[in-house]
């Protein structure tokens, strides 16, 4: 079939991986310049199946109460005249509750692992290179209620085929030496020996380069308008110049602007743009940085080793879809880096960047078919977009092939 697939971060590019793959005739349509220039151009650098617990769960509550009204909180929520905002914030409330986060953990652990495979299966397929680096992440932690919450959170993981494992201080500060420098006291972790890092940039970009080489065309530059429906199908995707192009099959993968252009066809998916933001330090030589990727779990951050290059990424900013710089939560992070690890230095200012994360409620993506029969979704992956992308793609490929896909769909489906 000749399939179109809208965007190219890293979710459509795999998408279009695996649709070439299974044989398909692959059209890229990305208003950037070149691939993986929105959320995936400077990320947290993880595939992070450890990271499986949603940002919805019973003891967010109290911690969302506590950051109200501080700028520099790791999650602030900016209340607006907007339907979607509050929609989205009460359907997140739902997702609160043991039962529901059980079932969102499960469902998210399912397709990250699954994932995980995908791309080790294919980076020894075709060879890519983008800083990545095999070495697990370790969560670690300075408060002694968040360690203990993470305790049972990280048996249920291993019951699902997560080996997230609690770890001491002092074995925290054997798995990266560079913790032993820190100014902050950490209370104990986890540590998952299977989790990678890398350049998710890096990675969007060597695989899009790999999928032209396969064939797939790729149309930078053009911005869409609009998908045209006629009688329960999708006839077209017109063009912000008027063209119309057609396709068999559509798949829209364009993070946060997903529900934008779903929406006006009566596809309403409750995705909502998540802001995070990231600082890139060159680091000076003979500079102490971690090597093994850390999640900073009470600051919401992650520290990823990138070549010679420290990235600090996360935080959430609920504001709709401004990618404005907020020069206190940038500085925020650039303390918290200097508390955990004084001797990371570097001789440049950090490169600061924001991004749209495409959160659902439960922090769950949808893959798979809408109400429309040639019309398919590969959005909402929230955190974990390069961590669930190669799984995602696989999985949209078997459904829009009609294959029996690998994993259940059922927790992924549209609607």
């Amino acid at each position: 079939m000749r399939v179109i697939v809208l965007g190219a971060g890293v979710v459509g590019t795999t998408a279009a991986w695996y649709l070439s793959a299974a044989g398909h005739e692959v059209t890229v349509i990305e208003r950037q310049p070149e691939a993986g220039l929105e959320t995936s151009f400077a990320n947290g650098g993880q595939i992070s199946v450890c990271h499986a617990e949603p940002w919805a769960h019973p003891g967010v509550l109290p911690q969302v109460l506590k950051w109200i009204g501080h700028e520099a909180s790791p999650l602030l929520w900016r209340l607006r005249a907007d339907p979607a905002q509050w929609s989205w914030g009460l359907r997140f409330l739902r997702e609160c509750t043991p039962a529901r986060t059980r079932a969102n953990i499960v469902a998210i652990l399912g397709l990250a692992l699954h994932s995980r495979g995908c791309l080790q299966q294919l980076r020894r397929e075709l060879d890519l290179e983008y800083d990545h680096l095999e070495r697990g992440i370790l969560h670690v932690y300075t408060d002694e209620q968040d360690f203990a919450q993470a305790i049972p959170s990280a048996a249920l993981m291993r019951e699902y085929g997560c080996d997230r494992v609690v770890k001491s201080v002092e074995e925290c500060m054997q798995i990266e030496p560079a913790l032993r420098h820190s100014n902050v006291k950490l209370v104990g972790g986890t540590y998952t020996a299977e989790d990678e890092s890398g350049d998710a940039r890096k990675f969007t970009q060597v695989l899009a380069q790999k999928c032209a080489d396969h064939g797939v065309v790729y149309r930078y530059g053009e911005s869409v308008a609009a998908l045209q429906a006629e009688a329960g199908r999708i006839s077209g995707v017109r063009m912000q110049d008027g063209t119309v192009v057609q396709a068999d099959a559509y798949v829209v993968a364009c993070g946060s602007y997903t529900p934008l252009l779903l929406h006006p066809l009566g596809v309403n998916l409750p995705i909502y743009p998540g802001k995070g933001y990231s600082a890139t330090l060159t680091l000076s030589e003979g500079a102490v940085a971690p090597v093994v990727s850390i999640t900073d779990d009470g600051h919401k951050l992650v520290f990823s080793r990138l070549g010679n290059r420290l990235r600090i990424a996360g935080t959430a900013e609920f504001n709709g879809y401004n990618t404005d710089l907020n020069p206190v939560r940038c500085e925020a992070i650039v303390k918290r880096t200097q508390a955990l690890f004084p001797l990371a230095t570097s001789d440049e200012v950090p490169e600061f960047w924001a991004g749209l994360r495409p959160a659902t409620p439960g922090n769950v993506p949808y893959v798979g078919k809408s109400r429309y029969d040639n019309l398919f979704v590969d959005s909402g992956h929230g955190t974990l977009g390069w961590t669930m992308s190669c799984g995602s793609g696989q999985l949209l490929a078997d459904l829009v092939s009609g294959k029996s896909p690998a994993i259940d769909p059922a927790p992924y489906r549209v609607g």
